[in-house]
């Protein structure tokens, strides 16, 4: 099947008043397109560097939804300060709570917000009228449910949520298709890929290099992982993340589900796509073609740069990000070893037999993770239990949506037996 990936066309003003999207015009300035937007995940890392992005450019976006899992004190800030139609989180219990801290702060007795929770809120805000563009930031499998109702709703989504392709890649992307979606990627390494091919012919490609910064640990010796604790694991040496993704940087296992998710995102085979280690994390992809070039994506490391790209696209913002010092920087490579990080090797292994098998990798990942961070088990046991769990899964070829959920079902309720 021949998937339609990414484009570099530019949006069709047309289509955007279609989906009531307006220009904002002030005195003497230019006009810009009015994104509205929907946060999934505005609590985390990336939802909260989106709404700085907001905060910097008030004639471009405007918050119509925002969601959250459990950081209530958090959200309610956000909401008092973005003022936004709808308000997610994750159970009644929270809702309650986010309701009675609105109040205290008389945000209720002036805004008509409406306070939703579950899976049926967090549909509700990802499909919402008034709604341009989805950013998917939850973290994990939690982002597929969404995301589709989005595309379903015919709403453009800036994906920082690989798990979505990771679990359900031909699925989202077909569906995307079908619906004249388009998906944007948040991740640095998928922005960089998109910038690296943007303006080149597409049968031009020879292959994708997926940069990883190797964590916390890639000149540790392999004998000594047993000693790694969460908080040594937590302590990513370039880049401000949340805790999961930390914990799957620390393992490489954030750079296996990169490689799925590029996977379907560039619509390429898993042979042309390379994983190289680069502790700088000053390149954050490149692209090589037929004849020998290959192009490269440079910044600093921050998410801001690649969120902003996704939800300005295809314009760039004037961010005022400095410049790396490159006269200082000192930039390196080398190859991912995957007999100290076995969880790449995994991925890989998921990608290549495909069906049912990369959910399954997915949500054994998730609870071993979730375990690790608990002390429940050790650092070196996180691949052993995904490996275990992948070894007795019964791989699903052409899977519905119907088998992915219940693969990710199965392995996140067992991972840990």
């Amino acid at each position: 099947m021949q998937r339609e990936f990414i484009d570099t066309k530019y949006y069709s003003v047309l289509r955007l008043y279609a989906k009531g999207v307006h220009r904002h015009q002030t005195p003497n300035t230019k006009h810009y397109i009015m994104k509205h937007l929907s946060i999934l995940g505005s609590t985390g890392s990336i939802g909260r560097n989106t709404l700085k992005i907001v905060e910097m450019f008030p004639d471009r976006f405007v918050v119509k939804a925002l969601a959250a899992k459990s950081n209530v004190a958090l959200l309610a800030e956000q909401i008092e300060r973005f003022q936004p139609e709808i308000a997610v989180v994750f159970d009644e219990a929270r809702a309650l709570e986010l309701k009675e801290r609105l109040n205290a702060s008389g945000v209720l007795k002036t805004s008509a917000i409406e306070i939703l929770y579950g899976e049926d809120g967090y549909r509700t805000a990802a499909t919402h009228n008034t709604v341009d563009i989805v950013v998917t930031a939850v973290v994990g499998a939690a982002g597929l449910m969404p995301t589709l109702s989005a595309i379903d709703a015919g709403k453009d989504i800036a994906l920082a949520n690989k798990e979505t392709l990771v679990m359900a890649g031909e699925i989202v992307m077909k569906r995307a298709a079908d619906k004249g979606v388009r998906i944007l990627p948040v991740d640095s390494e998928h922005s960089a890929i998109f910038q690296c091919l943007a303006g080149q012919r597409r049968e031009d490609l020879d292959k994708i290099l997926l940069t990883a910064s190797g964590g916390p640990f890639l000149n540790k010796p392999g004998n000594q992982f047993a000693d790694i604790k969460p908080e040594d694991a937590l302590k990513h040496p370039t880049w401000q993340m949340g805790k999961k993704i930390s914990i799957d940087s620390a393992t490489l296992m954030n750079k296996g589900l990169e490689v799925i998710e590029a996977k379907w995102l560039f619509d390429v085979s898993q042979d042309q796509i390379e994983v190289v280690v680069h502790p700088q994390s000053i390149i954050h992809s490149m692209v090589a073609y037929k004849d020998g070039s290959v192009i490269a994506q440079l910044g600093i490391p921050d998410m801001k740069g690649a969120i902003a790209y996704a939800i300005s696209w295809p314009e760039r913002l004037p961010l005022n990000q400095p410049l790396p010092d490159f006269a200082n920087t000192g930039l390196t490579f080398q190859k991912p070893d995957m007999e100290r990080f076995p969880c790449l090797a995994l991925a890989f292994e998921a990608c290549n037999i495909g069906g049912t098998l990369p959910a399954v990798l997915n949500a054994a990942n998730e609870s071993a993770v979730e375990a690790f961070l608990e002390n429940r088990i050790s650092f070196v046991q996180i691949p052993t239990v995904i490996r275990k769990r992948m070894e007795q899964h019964t791989v699903i070829q052409d899977p519905t949506l119907s088998d992915i959920l219940e693969a990710d079902r199965w392995a996140r309720d067992l991972a840990i037996s």
